[in-house]
């Protein structure tokens, strides 16, 4: 199967085109939505598509591609606008975390365990939280990256405690040998592990934030991960450490202000009020993908934009929209 492929060819396709007016101030913009036939007029599939066009949170947003799946493919997807589809390739900023906590997992958890100080980094409490990605604009490897200005820095008093930053990705890196890597090497080292057939490249040498590619291509690699051909399917949520400060003693700083919990290199959504247990990695510029607590569902809200807590929007709509499949009652 191409990995480009979205929907099982035995499914149907239909397309529908529905306005919504007055968002933005801007023209009604077009919506595409695909889903197998049978998805009738209620249910998990309709729910999705209302709310993905309908719920407050997705309106809020403007243009994206979303998406819901299984370990089968796309069940059903569309766009918001005309700015996004499955094949667009855009930045996906922290979402490369998910993916480089999946090659970690896949090189090193062969035995069944991970070492106590590859834990420590994956779950951001090695205590490298002087690290600033902008110094690394002109750095050309992984190790050059790591040593500009204090990127390298420990510190002492950090050890130990959550710190949401990409300083321990990249140090890691550099302990696990690759750091003459440039972002082409270093796709190839990963795509090694995690497969050829996953459609993301590392556009600048830094393992945390680093990578471009598709939503089919990030799906690809989310249904991977749900069918057990990554070894990160078995360690969804584990060593799970608190993030909240002030309310978690051991967390220092965070970007999402519920109770959320850190595992491997992606988000655990179990806050008491709002949680339902997801996997989540979510990209500073709006790109957020989700595995479901079951390990069954896969989702995607797809875009890029600089606007300030992009990626906290898009987290609400994409949670709308995975609320609605899987009650099969719409969003609004």
């Amino acid at each position: 199967m191409n990995p480009r492929t979205r929907i099982p060819l035995s499914r149907s396709l239909m397309v529908i085109g529905l306005g919504l007016t007055g968002l933005f101030g801007c023209s009604a913009p077009q919506v595409q939505a695909e889903a197998p036939a049978g998805g009738g007029a209620s249910g998990p599939v309709a729910a999705a598509k209302a709310t993905a066009t309908g719920s407050q949170s997705c309106q809020a947003i403007g243009d994206f591609y979303w998406e819901v799946g299984d370990g089968r493919g796309a069940i059903v997807s569309g766009s918001v606008g005309d700015s996004y589809s499955a094949n667009k390739s855009i930045k996906i900023a922290s979402a490369s975390k998910f993916v480089w906590g999946a090659y970690v997992v896949e090189k090193l958890g062969k035995s069944g365990r991970l070492d106590s100080g590859v834990v420590e980094a994956l779950t951001m409490r090695s205590g490298a939280t002087a690290f600033n990605p902008i110094a690394c604009l002109l750095t050309r490897s992984v190790e050059a990256c790591l040593r500009v200005r204090s990127n390298s820095e420990t510190t002492p008093g950090d050890v130990g405690r959550f710190s949401y930053g990409g300083g321990h990705d990249q140090r890691l890196a550099v302990e696990l040998g690759l750091g003459r890597f440039n972002g082409q090497e270093l796709t190839r080292e990963v795509r090694t592990y995690i497969g050829n057939d996953v459609d993301l490249s590392y556009a600048r040498p830094q393992p945390a934030g680093g990578m471009e590619g598709t939503p089919a291509g990030y799906a690809t690699f989310l249904r991977k991960i749900i069918n057990g051909d990554l070894k990160m399917r078995d360690y969804l949520g584990s060593n799970a450490v608190c993030t909240l400060p002030g309310r978690c003693p051991t967390a220092l700083k965070s970007p999402v202000k519920e109770a959320w919990h850190y595992s491997l290199n992606h988000w655990v959504e179990d806050d008491p009020q709002t949680g339902d247990g997801s996997f989540s990695s979510p990209g500073l510029e709006g790109f957020y993908p989700w595995i479901s607590a079951d390990k069954k569902t896969y989702g995607i809200v797809a875009r890029e934009t600089l606007r300030g807590n992009a990626y906290w929007a898009s987290v609400l709509c994409g949670r709308d929209i995975r609320r609605a499949y899987m009650t099969g009652n719409p969003v609004r």
